[in-house]
This record gives C-alpha cells, structure tokens and sequence, in this order.
C-alpha cells in the first residue's frame, strides 16, 4: 500500500506539501497530489516533516535483562518517539561480545521490525577490560557490526584502548568510550560539587570523564582512528573535544536529553530516578551542553535510554542502579531545551537527531534528505502539542523516568520505515514479524 502525508512542511520550513511514499521511498512531492486507489492517508496539517531518528547509544537488555526492556519493548519507544534506528549496546547477559550474540539482537530487531536494531559490539571480552574481544568477527558477521563499546564501563587500560582503535582503523568501525577513569570515580554517587557536599554524598569529579577523553584523542590521532565520546556531561570535556576537533582529529560526541535539561539540584530529594552515569551535572554544564549541540562541537544527541526494573530504583540511592528512560521523551526535552530558546532550527533537530547520528555510525539509508527517489524514512512531528509524561504509559516495560508529571512540547505523530508505518497518534499501528503473528500490541 501507498503512503500520503498530507499538509507537511518539510524541516518546517516553506507552506505545506505532500508526499507520495511507495515501495519504500518517497515517490513524489506536491502542493497537491492525485491520491492513488489504495492508499494509507496521514494526515497532518501544519506538522513539521523530519528525517527518521537514529538513536546511537539505547540499552534494549536482551537477552539476560528481559524484566527491564525487551527488544519488542524498546523497539515501540522507540518508534512512537520517531525513531527508525537504535544502537542496541553490549552490557547484556551474555554480554555482545562475539558474533552469536551480536546476530541474535539483530535478528531479533527483523523480526520484531518496528525499527533497524543494530547491536554494537564489546571492546573487551565480557567487558572486564582485559582482553580485545572478536572485533574483526562481528564486524564481518551477518549483524556487519559499525560500532564498539565497553558502555558502562571505560576501556581504562591505554594500551587495550590503544589496539582497539588501531582494529578499528582497519575495520573502519568506531570505538564508543564510556569516558569515566574508574580510579576517580570509585565509590561515587553524585557530581562532586555544592550539591553533593550537602547531601552527604561521595563526589564524582568531572576530571574524571575529561581526562580519559584527552588521553583517547590522542591515541585515536595516533592510531588514526574514529572515536566517538558517549554521554558528555563535563564543561570542561567540550574544550577538549573543541581543541582535538581543531587539530583534525576524528572524535565525535554524543550528549543525553537528561544532561540537557536536568541538574544536580535534583538530588535534594534523594530520588533514585535522578540516578545517572554520568551524573546530573551543575546548571553551568548543562549550559554548556546546549552551546556545544548548537555549535557542532557536540554532534548528536543519544538517549542512553536505561530502562531498569522498580526494584533496581525503588530503594536507597547507594543501591539503585544509574538510568532513565530515554526514548519517547528525546525529541520533547530537545525541543525544549534547544528549538524555544532559539538555539536550534528544525534543520538543526534533524542534523542532530537524523543526519549526524546516521553519519557518524555509517548508515547510508538513514538521515538522507526529504527529496524524490530517497527513502521514505521519516518523522511527522506536531510542533505545536504539548503533552504530559507518565511512565506508566509509556510503552517500555519499565517506568523509571525523570521527566514524570512535566509538561513537555511536540508529539511524534507518526513514525515511516522504509514507506511503512510503524507509529501513529502514540499506538503502534502496523506490525511485522512476530508482533503481527501474535497479534499483540505493546504497553503504552
């Protein structure tokens, strides 16, 4: 069947068109085109058209981690929040280290087939930071791994970093560090500062992310290697990918909705939702965050989507497990903290959320312009809703969210694959694979 998006403006720019989407790319564009017999109708008047998302740090749990989230799960946030490709990171159980379990998340993403799952692939074998694990094997399986990641931990031995970058050069793949030099950080529980001071709580320096990324710009410059820095939360961390960036070394970054929008202050009440690694930062970084997205020096942002179970958040902050939801609130908090005060336009959402994301991991199907005989991959975005989050109806099995009970700007309206609809009006509405097999639906 054919798609028409009706009443859209393409990067919400000029008056609004419409597309004819069939067999999977977008056929024709018009102020007003001839509607063909058989065809699904969306329409949208005066909604901001976007390139799909691409989302590269997402923790879908499975397999091992299967009360928290679910491929299924994930995948549903992620549609309905507009996203068409997740980055599905390694710390499962067993951990994606090798090439069996890198195509089982794969082939699990197919046929679930809401979105394009692509798994990344330990550095380290099992993730203890000892031994490199099968890089070169993932990347040639079927899953064709692009990314590699220790996340949640830091590859912290310069030399094993070292050799993982010179792989990764000859795979021509990206290492993703979780930048956080473990001696620095060794029983730490919130960012080191007034507000920790305060609380009682053991602090988390910012030294400790700033000093793994300059010590890994090097070593990518050496090895001439793509590295890609997870989660920035450090003021200081953006000078240093400023300087490395102008010496022409390849590293890019990626910073979260949360360390866009929320700070330490938070912590007052000792809520385990506010949890996170790397910690909620002072209001100065997160400032700093923002300038750094507007200019490039940031290239993207990543959800770090961390679904958790009650249990792993519903006790004492010592014990709670660091996470938040991600998925569904993304493009909200991006549009409040970036598109309102005028630091971002639509074309710069869809450079950060589409375009630079797709690029920096090597999709070439992913984050292409809204033009004739391109993919039809796309998100219909509502500029004008405002919307109040619940975890509880969101559609992740877990609920762990800080942003429950705000009110937040833009809804997804709907979400196209390849020319099919996976979202629409906050219900997933077309299923493939075993979703449409089982007929069943998704919390949310």
């Amino acid at each position: 069947m054919s798609v028409l998006i009706t009443g859209v403006r393409p990067y919400g720019e000029g008056g609004q068109v419409e597309l004819l989407l069939r067999d999977g790319v977008i056929a024709e564009i018009g102020a007003e085109l001839v509607r063909p017999g058989d065809v699904q109708v969306i329409e949208a008047p005066g909604a901001v058209l976007l390139p799909g998302f691409v989302d590269l740090h997402t923790h879908l749990r499975e397999p091992g981690g299967e009360d928290a989230e679910t491929v299924e799960t994930g995948s549903a946030a992620a549609a309905l929040g507009g996203f068409t490709a997740v980055f599905a990171m390694p710390n499962t159980d067993p951990v994606a280290d090798n090439a069996v379990v890198v195509e089982h998340v794969r082939n699990r993403g197919e046929k679930v087939g809401l979105v394009d799952v692509h798994p990344v692939g330990a550095v380290t074998v099992g993730l203890r930071g000892q031994r490199l694990a099968e890089m070169g094997t993932m990347a040639a399986s079927w899953a064709g791994v692009r990314m590699f990641s220790d996340d949640g931990r830091c590859v912290h031995d310069p030399l094993l970093m070292r050799r993982a970058l010179e792989y990764a050069t000859a795979l021509d793949v990206v290492i993703a560090q979780h930048a956080e030099d473990p001696r620095l950080t060794d029983g730490a529980q919130a960012h080191e500062g007034a507000v920790a001071a305060r609380l009682g709580l053991a602090g988390w320096p910012a030294s400790a992310e700033e000093t793994i990324v300059a010590r890994d710009c090097a070593l990518a410059r050496d090895a001439g290697a793509r590295l890609h820095v997870c989660h920035v939360s450090s003021a200081r961390t953006v000078e240093v990918l400023r300087a490395a960036k102008a010496a022409g070394i390849e590293v890019s970054a990626e910073v979260t909705p949360h360390h866009l929008l929320l700070t330490d202050a938070r912590l007052t009440s000792y809520d385990p939702v506010n949890k996170v690694n790397p910690p909620l930062r002072t209001g100065s970084d997160t400032a700093t965050m923002r300038q750094a997205l507007a200019d490039g020096v940031i290239d993207c942002l990543a959800t770090d989507h961390a679904p958790h179970p009650a249990q792993a958040k519903d006790c004492e902050w010592a014990a709670a497990r660091p996470g938040m939801l991600g998925l569904q609130t993304a493009l909200s908090v991006l549009v409040h903290t970036m598109v309102e005060p005028g630091m971002l336009d639509w074309r710069g959402v869809a450079r950060v959320l589409s375009e630079r994301p797709a690029e920096i991991a090597g999709l070439p199907d992913q984050g292409r312009p809204i033009a004739v005989g391109e993919p039809a991959t796309l998100t219909v975005v509502d500029p004008d809703a405002q919307w109040t989050v619940r975890g509880a109806r969101l559609a992740s099995l877990a609920s762990n969210t800080p942003y429950e009970g705000m009110r937040l700007p833009a809804q997804v309206v709907a979400t196209v694959l390849r020319g099919r609809v996976t979202a629409r009006d906050g219900k997933i509405v077309e299923r493939s694979g075993e979703l449409a097999a089982r007929g069943e639906g998704v919390r949310g």
